[in-house]
C-alpha cells in the first residue's frame, strides 16, 4: 500500500512523505529561513522532518538515510554537529552536498529514507 501525505512546503505537487509499504520516502525539508543561522535552520529543519515522521508512526530513530544540502560548503562542520542532538543510537547514512535554493535565505534542506516496520 502507497500513502502520499499532504505537502509541507506550500506545493502540491510535492508530498511532504510517501509511505510505501515499510519505508517512508521524505521530500525535501527546511526551517528557520528567518534568521541567518546554519544551526538554528538546521534544528528548525529536523524539528520539521520529526513532525512528518510521526505524522506516520515513526521517529528520526527510523531514519536509515539522510541527503543534506547546504548552501555553503563552510557550513558543513556546524551543520553536521547538529546530528549529535538528534541521534542517540547511531547515525543514518548521509550524503551532503551544496546547492542554491529557491528560497534566498534558506541555508539548508534534508530528505532522506526511514524504514518502520508495519505491524
Amino acid at each position: 500500500m502507497i500513502k502520499r501525505m499532504s505537502t509541507n512546503c506550500e506545493d502540491d505537487t510535492c508530498s511532504s512523505c510517501v509511505v510505501a509499504g515499510d519505508y517512508i520516502f521524505l521530500a525535501h525539508h527546511s526551517g528557520g529561513n528567518d534568521r541567518n543561522d546554519i544551526v538554528y535552520q538546521m534544528e528548525a529543519t529536523f524539528n520539521d522532518l520529526r513532525e512528518t515522521l510521526e505524522s506516520v508512526g515513526a521517529t528520526l530513530e527510523n531514519m536509515v538515510q539522510i541527503n543534506l544540502y547546504l548552501k555553503n560548503i563552510e557550513d558543513f562542520r556546524k551543520a553536521r554537529d547538529v546530528f549529535y542532538k538528534y541521534f542517540e543510537n547511531g547515525f543514518p547514512a548521509r550524503m551532503t552536498t551544496t546547492t542554491d535554493f529557491v528560497t534566498s535565505t534558506c541555508l539548508c534542506m534534508m530528505d532522506g529514507i526511514a524504514y518502520r516496520k508495519q505491524g
